[in-house]
């Protein structure tokens, strides 16, 4: 097992072998072990491949299995795992994508081929309103679906709230890292990544024993969130950054995408309401809502969305908005509805961004509003 592993790895830290390559090796029925031990000149023939190409060099292949050993090494000391794109285990929804890792490392229990996996990611600017909105929907979602994998980046802000919402709903949750698993980047997460992995879930990493944290990495890393799961729930963000590349990435791979929808002017919302604007992500709402989009239906149960009370008991501004829009039979602009309550625009916003997450109102083209 050891020498499979070896091997699945060292081809991971060969120069210009990537998950195309392992491919063509397997079309061509080269195993890893004839890979590193088939002269060079045996290799072209095998392959088809010319002597320019650097992967093929002996010395090249050498080096990278006197790592690979070094790697094991390490590996076992500190109870890491690996599974490469060579092996049967190796996770069923990353297998298929053209930019597959060829070796993932793991610390951690949680099972990578999960029934049910979602992806949350967004900004580290994040919100009280987009921490309401994770707890919610993850308390909800882990009472319809028990054991449902909840995947995010480690980073602060919405990812922090993401795998927090996951351990408090007892599921299991994987933190993707960009970097090697010596070390852990944000250090102030050291505490989450260590309970993350006592409660059956995990990190993750395509990155071996000392490769450090890098811009680039991260990019590199959010093709992983994007694609190691069902969904990807875009939670809030601007219209650059992180979140939005991986978000792009999902839905180049087919991987439903959902987002938040936010305040306008909202900076941090920005980005999700744009991807909802563009028709590019569908419109977060509750779990129910998410299930219904995703056709889950766990133990065979079909899951019926909430409900709420026809006219809900609300106070101060909050109703006066309520009553305004439900006394109207027309969607009411927003200036309308300003000069009817004479609540200034900004408090104005804030009110009615809460109460579309509530589902009271529904916010419609050209800044209109209407009683859901």
């Amino acid at each position: 097992m050891d020498e499979t592993r070896i091997l699945g790895i060292a081809l991971s830290m060969t120069a210009g072998v990537d998950a195309a390559f392992v491919r063509h090796l397997e079309e061509n029925e080269v195993s890893p072990a004839e890979f590193f031990a088939l002269s060079q000149q045996e290799l072209e023939a095998r392959l088809g491949l010319h002597s320019n190409v650097r992967a093929l060099d002996r010395m090249v292949r050498d080096e990278a299995l006197f790592r690979a050993r070094r790697e094991v090494e390490f590996m076992s000391r500190h109870g890491i795992t690996s599974v490469s794109i060579t092996d049967a285990d190796y996770p069923s929804r990353l297998a298929d994508i053209d930019r597959s890792p060829v070796t993932l490392y793991k610390y951690g229990s949680a099972d990578l081929d999960a029934r049910h996996i979602i992806s949350v990611v967004g900004t580290r600017h994040s919100t009280a309103y987009g921490a309401r909105y994770i707890d919610k929907l993850i308390g909800e979602l882990a009472s319809y679906v028990p054991g449902l994998t909840v995947v995010s980046g480690l980073a602060l802000g919405i990812d922090t709230m993401a795998h927090c919402a996951a351990l408090n709903a007892g599921l299991p949750t994987v933190a993707v890292l960009a970097h090697g698993l010596n070390t852990l980047y944000p250090s102030q997460n050291r505490d989450l990544a260590r309970r993350i992995v006592e409660s059956g879930g995990a990190l993750l990493s395509e990155y071996p024993f000392g490769v450090t944290p890098f811009k680039s990495r991260f990019l590199e890393r959010n093709r992983i969130v994007a694609t190691l799961t069902d969904a990807v729930i875009v939670v809030e963000s601007a219209v650059k950054g992180g979140a939005m590349s991986t978000a792009a990435v999902a839905s180049s791979y087919g991987r439903e995408l959902f987002a938040v929808p936010g305040r306008l002017g909202d900076e941090m919302s920005a980005g999700c309401n744009r991807l909802i604007r563009t028709r590019k992500a569908i419109m977060a709402g509750s779990a129910a809502e998410l299930m219904a989009e995703l056709g889950w239906q766990p133990l065979g149960k079909a899951v019926a969305p909430p409900q709420r009370e026809l006219f809900p008991e609300l106070d101060g501004k909050t109703k006066t908005i309520f009553d305004c829009l439900r006394q109207n039979s027309d969607p009411m602009p927003l200036d309308s509805l300003r000069e009817r309550t004479g609540i200034m625009v900004h408090e104005l916003m804030a009110l009615l961004g809460e109460m579309e997450f509530d589902g009271l109102v529904e916010r419609l083209p050209g800044n209109r509003f209407v009683v859901v």
